[in-house]
């Protein structure tokens, strides 16, 4: 075998992975086709085939390449935390930074994917397919499972449904921050772009909300018992 077969074969496989992550963030997962992804990388359809055998399994290649580093590092990070710990429960802000970290890092590097495949990941979480649907799951399984010990820990008071319930509006809403800031842009009285992309910033800001609907105390059935007669007063 020639030895520059190889190379040009992966050369191929990572130009067709870049056009199908960009064009899957401009014309989102369904609208773009086999034809316009080799049209951008500047292959046939043979290679997309040759490499990745269907638009499925090319979607499925395009999440594993930038989610299975991303999520070792995640992993990694919380192991880290856990040792110097020491079994002590985390600090709750802890274990949410460790998380978003590792989502700045990727964001800050192009070579990992950088802002666009950030945004990919909120288009995935905003509008998924049903292939998406199934697919994320499976990428994010080891990862949501280790953090959501670690919360439990850190939560003994919160009941494991409760903690479900929270961890669900918390990856909801990670997912829109990351998709885009449009509605920060609406709701300010000045421009606030560069601000809404920064990752410090939003990492500053988005920690203590998270964290604050983590802790919130359970709402009692005497509690939402009042609350519904004084609405109806």
């Amino acid at each position: 075998m020639n030895p520059i077969e190889p190379v040009l074969a992966a050369d191929t496989k990572e130009r067709i992975l870049d056009a199908a992550e960009a064009l899957f963030i401009e014309q989102g997962f369904a609208a773009a086709s086999l034809r316009t992804i080799t049209a951008r990388a500047g292959v046939n359809l043979a290679a997309v085939n040759y490499h990745f055998g269907s638009k499925d399994e090319l979607i499925r290649a395009v999440f594993t390449r930038r989610l299975e580093p991303l999520n070792r590092e995640r992993i990694a990070l919380l192991d880290e935390l856990e040792r110097n710990a020491k079994g002590r429960a985390l600090p709750v802000e802890q274990i949410l930074e460790a998380f978003l970290i590792s989502g700045v890092r990727v964001a800050r590097d192009a070579r990992r994917g950088g802002t666009l495949f950030v945004r990919l990941l909120g288009r995935a979480f905003a509008e998924p397919t049903e292939q998406v649907r199934q697919l994320l799951p499976e990428q994010f399984q080891e990862v949501v499972a280790r953090y959501k010990a670690a919360l439990a820990l850190s939560l003994p008071a919160l009941p494991e449904r409760e903690l479900v319930w929270r961890l669900h509006f918390i990856f909801g809403t990670i997912a829109y921050t990351m998709g885009g800031s449009d509605v920060l842009q609406l709701t300010s009285s000045h421009p606030l772009k560069d601000e809404g992309n920064d990752a410090e910033t939003l990492i500053r800001h988005l920690v203590p909300f998270l964290a604050g609907g983590l802790t919130a105390p359970l709402a009692g059935a005497e509690g939402g018992r009042k609350s519904r007669r004084q609405n109806s007063n």
